[in-house]
């Protein structure tokens, strides 16, 4: 039994889409807290965070929006994370994929104080390893990557606590990857398994070899779940659509092995967007996958119609 601690994270100003403020609502409405007391976990429903206004901080980038509400941003989901830590596996329910850029600093500063490795798993269309100087559209949900790996440019954020090592990193169903990001990422230790790599080496290997690894050292394991790990054909909410995802049985067999290893520590949920969806059913499908993290198997997934 698990104690999940669920944590909203009404983020929209990551990029320009308006809707993905509304995504904690939708989770709660599709019966997440339900379905895991259902699976015999405790559940605590923290709200959700409301972060200082403001301040007025600038970049030299003037592609850059919303950065001082996405620094505000930071600051408060940082120091939710991390208080959440200690007692049981938060969920970070989004909100767009800059509320990133504190959760997994919070949870880094929480594996720095237990003297614990931190591994990251992003489940993800892209890479999100943009600076707040590379970004050419100014969407700061490309960038949290980045700045969980230490890379520069990334002034006036709060310099990220303790960053995690590449080789502690790995992109899982990576397809849309800015020339800038590709020529970063090749001077780094992380791995990228893109969708390339899974259709040819399927889903199960590369991820046992990433997972084995954070055994071996004892580490905590932070999943990073985006919509658009998924194809759009199965979960149209969201503004960042690339063809060729994740079919319904690959992404349940991903959460599956992930619960069966016993490593996930912390969990974000992100750039669920309802309205874009269709009857809520992207908001069901990826409530479903938090059941498989959590321990459901497909022979007791309920069907649904929609």
């Amino acid at each position: 039994m698990t104690h999940c601690i669920l944590i909203g994270c009404p983020v929209d100003e990551g990029q320009r889409r308006a809707g993905c403020l509304m995504g904690p609502a939708a989770y709660r409405v599709a019966g997440l807290a339900r379905t895991l007391t259902e699976l015999g976990h405790t559940v605590e429903d923290r709200g959700d965070v409301i972060p200082a206004a403001g301040r007025g901080q600038t970049c030299d980038n003037p592609a850059v929006h919303h950065l001082p509400e996405v620094i505000a941003w930071t600051e408060a989901l940082s120091a939710s994370a991390s208080a959440a830590m200690p007692d049981g596996v938060p969920i970070f329910m989004g909100g767009d994929h800059s509320l990133s850029l504190g959760t997994v600093a919070g949870v880094a500063a929480h594996a720095q104080a237990e003297g614990r490795p931190l591994f990251v798993i992003w489940l993800d269309a892209h890479s999100d390893f943009h600076t707040v100087r590379t970004t050419t559209s100014g969407n700061l949900h490309g960038t949290p990557m980045a700045y969980a790996a230490g890379r520069a440019g990334f002034e006036p954020f709060p310099p990220f606590p303790a960053p995690v090592p590449g080789q502690n990193i790995c992109m899982f169903g990576i397809r849309s990857v800015d020339p800038a990001e590709h020529a970063a990422l090749e001077e780094t230790r992380i791995t990228v398994n893109d969708m390339r790599v899974l259709d040819e080496h399927g889903i199960a290997a590369p991820l046992r070899a990433f997972l084995d690894r954070v055994r071996a050292e004892n580490g905590l394991l932070h999943v990073s779940l985006d919509v658009d790990f998924l194809d759009p054909s199965i979960a149209p909410a969201v503004g960042t659509t690339v063809p060729g995802g994740t079919t319904f049985r690959e992404a349940h067999l991903v959460c599956e092995l992930l619960h069966e290893s016993g490593l996930m520590t912390s969990l974000d949920l992100v750039e669920l967007n309802p309205f874009l969806d269709d009857r809520g059913r992207t908001a069901k499908l990826m409530v479903d996958l938090v059941g498989s993290l959590m321990g459901r198997k497909v022979f007791d997934r309920p069907t649904r119609s929609f």
